[in-house]
């Protein structure tokens, strides 16, 4: 890559959680690194009183954005809906061969840039790595510590999520987004980011979609919100390391009322899905929810946690269990956590040899895994 004037670049540095990556990297970053923070208004930018460059460039000016991605090694962005202010960046890093990382949920838009922009980011080495966040790297690097403990005969592999947190305005404006362009109807394909895997999906593979009680955890299980894009993640990963092995995330419950508990996490999302699909029902939701660039209090933030139990088992017969926990809620400190470090090993770290369209375990791997440990989150391996 051609020297550029800085190494990584915040976009949307004034949004909810972008605001939450500068603290980040002024709390974290190597005191040589050279960063900037970016967005489309000025005063708000400098009202952040970061001490590193300000870059004004509205997603809506292509002049202006391909000006900012020419400056920088790494480009890291926060600015959702990502299929509405995502795909002129996305571009943008393709042209200039500028890294980029993102924490996008919205997997048909990605499925679209790797139809699109795939083969030439691979060919000329430009790294590419969406879901960064808590979607999708738990999930990925946790199906990687697993695979790489069981080998070639890893054959199924389950993912157990408990956690505690807040929701900001941001995350749902991409759901409500992906409902009203039909986006949502993509979601259902268990390989819709790995179109080269041609095999029929196995049954553990389709989306849980009722309550449970599981006799191996001993607890009631439900569907995983973030599961139908976790598992297409994880499945990108299984085709360009390949591998093949069937995954599944869920929803693990425990205590006394686990299993009403779990049952009513079952309907309220059968119910969230079927009402997301009629306009008076999302604008109730924009009423009533968070707006975008708001979230949660720094407390409600603090004091959430995260935890996912990963179970593997070969065709051997042989089992594998991973664990990844960390503290601070998933979709705001955990997110912030893991998308700053992801930027971090793009601009710094020695990293696989791949490029393209790649996830965290693909495109980061063991690099990513170190540095989420060196700040405290736990990935281990048994």
């Amino acid at each position: 890559m051609p020297k550029r004037e800085f190494d990584v670049v915040l976009y949307g540095a004034t949004g909810f959680t972008g605001r939450q990556t500068v603290r980040y990297f002024a709390k974290f970053a190597p005191p040589d690194l050279k960063w900037a923070i970016a967005g489309r208004n000025l005063a708000k930018l400098q009202a952040l009183n970061s001490g590193v460059p300000v870059i004004v460039a509205d997603s809506s000016d292509q002049a202006a954005i391909d000006k900012m991605v020419r400056r920088t090694r790494v480009l890291l962005t926060t600015a959702g809906p990502f299929a509405l202010y995502g795909t002129g960046i996305v571009d943008a890093c393709v042209r200039f061969r500028t890294h980029y990382c993102d924490i996008t949920g919205e997997t048909p838009w990605v499925r679209g840039l790797i139809d699109r922009y795939h083969d030439k980011a691979a060919a000329e080495g430009t790294r590419l790595i969406p879901f960064s966040g808590f979607d999708s790297v738990p999930s990925d690097l946790g199906a990687m510590l697993i695979a790489n403990a069981l080998g070639p005969q890893t054959a199924t592999l389950k993912a157990y999520f408990q956690m505690a947190g807040g929701l900001n305005g941001g995350t749902l404006a991409s759901a409500l987004n992906m409902a009203e362009t039909g986006a949502d109807k993509l979601m259902r394909d268990p390989f819709l980011l790995s179109p080269k895997i041609r095999r029929r999906v196995k049954d553990m593979e389709h989306d849980p979609d009722v309550a449970a009680f599981d006799g191996n955890t001993k607890a009631w299980l439900a569907p995983f919100v973030m599961g139908p894009v976790n598992t297409r993640v994880v499945r990108r990963s299984c085709q360009i390391f390949g591998v093949d092995f069937a995954y599944q995330e869920y929803l693990k419950m425990e205590g006394t009322m686990a299993g009403p508990l779990a049952v009513s996490v079952a309907a309220g999302s059968a119910l969230l899905e079927a009402g997301l699909r009629f306009s008076p029902f999302r604008q109730f939701l924009r009423l009533v929810a968070p707006a975008p660039g708001t979230g949660p209090s720094e407390r409600t933030m603090d004091d959430g946690w995260i935890r996912c139990e990963l179970s593997g088992q070969a065709s051997d017969g042989r089992t594998a269990r991973a664990l990844i926990a960390d503290k601070g809620d998933p979709g705001n400190r955990v997110t912030v956590k893991c998308l700053c470090e992801s930027a971090l090993a793009l601009a710094l770290d020695e990293l696989p040899a791949r490029a393209g369209f790649l996830t965290p375990s693909t495109g980061l791997g063991d690099a990513l895994v170190k540095r989420l440990r060196h700040r405290g989150m736990e990935l281990s391996v048994t």
